[in-house]
């Protein structure tokens, strides 16, 4: 696990333990929660697929963006023609939180992600609380038993897991567990970026594509910056592409998004 990794896990582990004292398991568990609107249905749609994300800072390049509106951000993003949204609630390194994710799950239609760094079965509970409809599981962040045991309580749960890796070993991690919890239609995504030095290597997802579980649904992840890398991703296979810093950066949120998915539909009817 990289430096910046451990000391965002370690993080996370505060944060559940103070979360633990303010509201318990017991009482997540049994909170209300709407219906699931299902992740893998939305990425499994013909062409390249755009989970669009949320997303105001990054340990890569600080801040990105001011966002005050969440909600608005999100629609137009809908609006573009975006498959989901992903709204990191990470709140030390990306500036998220998690009335980021209850407020957008609340004003769109698609399905919401909760992207932080998921350590503990609590932090998918409170996902469902605040209504969305699947979580970030980083292979990196987990040995085999937490994964294994993450994966269970996201299903405990009725929610999806997108389960990140970065390099080969880790996808054949992400095959064993995914086969082991009997998983539909996994969803895993193919990170771009080294943890360790924070550099993005477009190259990654044709390197680890052949790794995952053939019934995956795949997601290529950080660099993606323009219609370009949309067209690569799909040319590779993906089946989805993840925008964060690109998007949250332009003015023209609705355009952009729908110019990156027109190529993405392209790519899939070619």
């Amino acid at each position: 696990m990289s430096g910046f990794l451990q000391q965002a896990c370690a993080e996370a582990h505060e944060r559940v333990a103070e979360a633990r004292g303010l509201r318990p398991l017991a009482e997540l568990r049994t909170a209300p929660h709407r219906p699931r609107r299902s992740l893998a249905q939305a990425l499994a749609a013909p062409g390249c697929q755009l989970i669009a994300e949320l997303k105001r800072a990054s340990p890569s390049q600080g801040h990105l963006a001011w966002i005050p509106d969440p909600v608005a951000r999100a629609q137009a993003y809908v609006q573009g023609g975006a498959a989901a949204v992903s709204v990191l609630t990470e709140p030390a390194h990306f500036r998220g939180s998690l009335a980021d994710a209850a407020m957008v799950a609340e004003g769109v239609s698609v399905p919401v992600l909760r992207k932080d760094f998921v350590v503990d079965a609590y932090q998918v509970w409170e996902a469902r609380a605040v209504g969305a409809d699947a979580v970030l599981l980083i292979v990196a962040a987990l040995d085999d038993a937490t994964l294994a045991e993450l994966l269970a309580e996201t299903h405990r749960a009725d929610l999806e897991a997108l389960v990140e890796v970065h390099d080969v070993a880790e996808a054949a991690r992400a095959r064993q567990a995914l086969t082991a919890a009997a998983v539909a239609r996994p969803i895993v995504g193919i990170n771009a970026r080294d943890l360790t030095t924070l550099t993005v290597d477009p190259s990654r997802f044709a390197a680890c594509a052949d790794a995952v579980p053939q019934r995956a649904l795949t997601v290529a992840e950080s660099g993606v910056a323009g219609p370009a890398d949309v067209a690569r991703a799909a040319s590779a296979g993906a089946d989805a592409v993840l925008v964060g810093e690109h998007l949250v950066r332009t003015a023209q949120p609705t355009a952009e998004v729908a110019r990156l998915v027109a190529v993405g539909r392209h790519a899939g009817a070619s």
